[in-house]
Order: structure tokens, then C-alpha cells, then sequence
């Protein structure tokens, strides 16, 4: 599979995991869902290591560690804290808007990536797209802080995820991504159990809401293909293209997520969202298409 048919894959499937994991929700509060997905995917990347006879050992560890609490932990812990807080249309735009910027600044800072002209461009086209794409959707922003705050802990862990991506990169030249894809999401769900425990609290009826069909359509979904397929190419792409193009999914996943919920869940669709969606796909393109020597092989 080439790198751009399995970017498109990998897209594809991140843009529909958010109504499955929308879904199981509902069932489950957001923390402990994520903590159990990952918590679930983590013996099925060890096993398919193990059949490869991959070596599961690093002299990295620390850094593994680090890139496992930023990428995993840390963004989907304040990035729920957050949603729950802030109307999601506006979260969506704080999250897929500065996803790229986050990646070539820290990219940049570690010695990874080059902010060019090109990039500047295709950046700010990116966040006209999602502007326009979610300007239906935005919500009414309520009196008050609280809504302020959740679009902070949005930013943070965008900034959480996208410091886990660079910090991930020299991993991924060091060792098979699938091995990395293994530990962080062994070690990220480790930790996503406490931060569930302190925010959500304990409660049984938690354990029993995953037999719930909700619960089993979303995490069947996040583990087979947010996961197991979409993740792996993640870590793959982000050795051999460097962060900040592999993140560029921020500005295709969304179209298919708005899709979904036109086709299944009726949302609005107008001159605005379509034009949105291509002002992102060419703000994609444009960055896609630039040469290979704007990213640096530095290991940082």
C-alpha cells in the first residue's frame, strides 16, 4: 500500500470513528470508554508483534513513557474534560484548526520540520475549511466561563497530542511502529484508568454499560479501526513523513465525520459546508504535494 492510499485509509477511518464513539457515550461516560478501548487494543498489538517475533524492547524507555502520557493520556483526558464543557462544533474547529500548527511548531522546535510558505498557506486554508464546514454546527456559546475553559483544556490537549507526535518520531526510526503502537496505548490506557477514576468517579454500573450495544458497536469500531488499523499507519506515516504531514488526517477526517452525520443523522448541508470541504481537501493537497526536503530526518 502506498504512503498516500494508506494516509487516505487512515483518514477515512478516524472520520468515522466520531459517531461510534459519540454512540458508546452514551453508554459509558467518554474517559472510561477511551481508557477500556485502549486498554483492549494493547494485547491485540502484542500479539500481532509477537507473531512477527518482534523485539518489544527499547533503550528509550523514558521517552516512550513521555510520548505514551502526551499522545494518549494527556490529549483525550483534557480533550474530553473539554468537549464536555464547550460547545462541540467550536471544539472540533480548536482541535483540527491548531492540530497542524501544534505539529510544525513543535516539529519545527525539535528540528523535524521547516514552517514554509507552503505550509503557512495550506494551514490557513485549512482553517477557512473547518470555519466553514462547522458553521452550522458551532452551538451558542453559553454566559460564562465554563464554556472558556473547555476550549482551553481542547487546546491543551491538542498541543498534548501533537508534542506526543513529534516526540514519537525518533521512536518510530528506532522501532517497528506497530511495537510503539503496543506500549503507548498499553501505558496511555494505564493511565487514562485514575484520571476516569478522579473526574467520572467509580461506579459499577460503568462495567456494566459495556455490554450495552452501544458500548460494543463504538468500541468494536475505535479498537479494529481507529486503532488497530488507523493508528498503526499514524505512527508509520509520522517516521516516513514526519508529524506535521500526518496530521494533515485534521483536515480530511472531518469531511467524512460531517458526511456521516448528514447521510445517518440528518445535519445541515449546505453552499458553506461544501465549500469548506474543498478548501480543506486542497489545503491538503497543497501540502501533500510539497517536496520531501521541508522535512528534516532529524531524530530530535
Amino acid at each position: 500500500m502506498s504512503r498516500v492510499a494508506a494516509f487516505a485509509l487512515m483518514a477515512l477511518i478516524w472520520g468515522l470513528t466520531w459517531l461510534p464513539m459519540k454512540v458508546a457515550s452514551e453508554a459509558v461516560p467518554p474517559i472510561f470508554l477511551a481508557a477500556v478501548r485502549f486498554l483492549l487494543v494493547a494485547p491485540c498489538f502484542l500479539a500481532i508483534a509477537l507473531a512477527q517475533g518482534l523485539s518489544l524492547n527499547s533503550s528509550q524507555f523514558g521517552r516512550i513513557v513521555a510520548a505514551s502520557l502526551l499522545i494518549t493520556t494527556g490529549c483525550y483526558s483534557f480533550l474530553f474534560w473539554g468537549v464536555a464543557r464547550a460547545p462541540s462544533g467550536l471544539s472540533a474547529i480548536v482541535n483540527l484548526s491548531l492540530m497542524p500548527i501544534f505539529l510544525v511548531v513543535i516539529g519545527a522546535l525539535y528540528g523535524q520540520e521547516r514552517i514554509t510558505i507552503r505550509r503557512a498557506v495550506a494551514i490557513g486554508l485549512g482553517i477557512l475549511g473547518l470555519v466553514l464546514l462547522f458553521s452550522g454546527r458551532t452551538g451558542a456559546v453559553q454566559n460564562g466561563t465554563t464554556p472558556v475553559f473547555g476550549l482551553i483544556a481542547v487546546a491543551i490537549g491538542t498541543i498534548s497530542y501533537a508534542w506526543g507526535s513529534v516526540i514519537s518520531r525518533p521512536l518510530t526510526l528506532s522501532m517497528p511502529p506497530l511495537v510503539l503502537a503496543f506500549w503507548q496505548s498499553l501505558i496511555g490506557g494505564i493511565a487514562l484508568a485514575p484520571v476516569s477514576l478522579v473526574i467520572e468517579g467509580y461506579d459499577p454500573a460503568h462495567f456494566g454499560g459495556l455490554s450495552d450495544a452501544r458500548a460494543v458497536f463504538g468500541l468494536g469500531v475505535l479498537v479494529l479501526g481507529g486503532s488497530l488499523i488507523a493508528f498503526w499507519i499514524y505512527l508509520w506515516l509520522v517516521r516516513d513523513w514526519g508529524a506535521f504531514r500526518a496530521g494533515l488526517y485534521a483536515f480530511v477526517s472531518p469531511i467524512i465525520a460531517v458526511a456521516v452525520g448528514v447521510v445517518y443523522a440528518g445535519e445541515p448541508f449546505g453552499v458553506a459546508e461544501g465549500l469548506g470541504m474543498g478548501i480543506m481537501l486542497a489545503a491538503t493537497a497543497l501540502s501533500l504535494s510539497e517536496k520531501k526536503s521541508a522535512t528534516t530526518a532529524s531524530s530530535g
